[in-house]
Formats: structure tokens, C-alpha cells, sequence
């Protein structure tokens, strides 16, 4: 499941009032799976908090945040260490619309209703520091290392990109990967309903490429970000840091 809210692609003729509809639907979903705490999001973005906390302390800083979704959980995290400019970006507008809700009294906001990869490519600023929640495992292979290229370029010196995202084990295949992880849903996400648990089950089964933690730093290296760094993994989610 996504931090975004841009997944899957809506149908090119869907009304707004039939997207905000599905955001609704798709949501409240995620709410449960992140307050019942599925996903450790409670652990991610304590980690993800301390390390906006450090950089802040290093001076001012500015955040792109690639699938912000509605940034219900990273909003928190900014209301400890403010950046300087935050740009989110996300295909969904009523996810964007949520995001100026929990985004209130962070200063210089800007929301873009973009897709991630054409948003970074067509940018010309430089930020300090790239953020991605749950997004990126929707790319395939070509779309992730073209993401590396963009976010390297992007970064101001001493730049970090930080990705939380589902990772792979070693050696396994996504079949294997799919298989543990529709497991870990079935048999532990107890308190969503049978309906819904099957409506997630069917968007992970579909959507879900995720790389191993060694194709990702390969990936990095080959973008010019030669440093891949595990800050934090709970079970499947891991929390990763690239630096040039």
C-alpha cells in the first residue's frame, strides 16, 4: 500500500467527484492499516523525525517530498524541525487538497499535481534533502534508476535522498516476496474488514515491484549516489538514506 495516493492510475475520463469518491474509499483503508500500525509507521517515522531533526540542526533545509499523498505522516515530522520550503508532489488532487490540512503553519508550502518522476525531471531547484514514503515500489527497473538520476541531480552538495519504502530479501524473487508478504496481511492485519483486506491484497499482488536492498544502493551508485545507507527495517519496510 502506498504513502501516495496515485496508485493505481485513475481511468483518464473519472470525474472529480468520482476520484475524491475512490481517495475517500482508499484512505480510510490506509487509516486503519496505519493506526492499527501494519505498516510500523510509527517506528518509520520516528526515525524519519530524527533525521529531519539532525539536518535542521545543520540550518535551514529544503524538502521535496516525491508521492507526499496526503502527508498525514510526515507533516508531524516538519512540525519538529521546519524546512525551509517544502514542495510536495502527488497525482491525486484530493490527496493534495487533504495535504494543506495537515501541512498548515509549515512555511513556504507548495503542492504540485504532477507525476513524481515528470515533477523532479522538469524542476530546476536543488533540494537538501528528497523524501519518498511507499512510493517507489511502483515503478519498474528503467522508472526507479531514471529516478536516482533525477534525484542525484537535484540534491544540493551534502544532499541526502531518503526512501521509506517495502525491499526485497536478497535472492528472492517478487513472487516469493508476494507470496510472504500477502501472508504478513492475511494473518496479521486481523481488524480490517474481509472486504477490504482483499481490495489491498489485489493492489499488492498488482502494483507491487519492490527492489532488493542491493539493487537499490546499485541503482544509487549508478546515479552518482554512492553511499546507501539502512537507517531502520521493520520486517519488509525499511527506511534508506543515498548520498553522493
Amino acid at each position: 500500500m502506498p504513502e501516495s495516493a496515485s496508485d493505481p492510475p485513475s481511468p483518464p475520463l473519472q470525474s472529480q467527484d468520482d476520484e475524491t469518491a475512490l481517495f475517500r474509499k482508499s484512505w480510510t483503508l490506509y487509516d486503519t492499516i496505519s493506526e492499527k500500525n501494519y505498516m510500523f509507521h510509527r517506528e518509520i517515522y520516528a526515525h524519519v523525525a530524527d533525521l529531519l531533526r539532525q539536518r535542521h540542526q545543520a540550518g535551514p533545509y529544503h524538502l521535496l517530498d516525491l508521492g507526499c499523498g496526503n502527508a498525514r505522516f510526515l507533516a508531524p515530522c516538519l512540525q519538529i524541525a521546519p524546512p525551509a520550503s517544502y514542495d510536495g508532489v502527488d497525482l491525486s488532487a484530493s490527496a493534495l487538497a487533504e495535504a494543506r490540512t495537515y501541512l498548515n503553519g509549515i512555511p513556504n508550502t507548495a503542492l504540485h499535481h504532477k507525476d513524481m518522476l515528470q515533477a523532479i525531471e522538469d524542476t530546476d531547484s536543488a533540494f537538501d534533502i528528497i523524501f519518498t514514503g511507499f512510493a517507489v515500489h511502483h515503478l519498474d527497473a528503467a522508472a526507479k534508476q531514471q529516478l536516482f538520476h533525477a534525484c542525484a541531480q537535484r540534491l544540493a552538495p551534502g544532499g541526502q535522498f531518503i526512501m521509506v519504502d517495502v525491499v526485497r530479501e536478497e535472492g528472492q524473487s517478487r513472487e516469493q516476496y508476494l507470496d510472504g508478504y500477502l501472508n504478513f496481511m492475511h494473518t496479521q492485519w486481523t481488524e480490517v474488514p474481509p472486504d477490504q483486506l482483499e481490495e489491498a491484497c489485489a493492489h499488492v499482488a498488482a502494483y507491487d515491484f519492490p527492489e532488493t536492498l542491493a539493487d537499490l544502493a546499485r541503482m544509487a551508485k549508478q546515479a552518482s549516489l554512492s553511499q546507501t545507507q539502512l537507517i531502520s527495517r521493520h520486517a519488509q519496510h525499511h527506511i534508506v538514506r543515498f548520498t553522493p
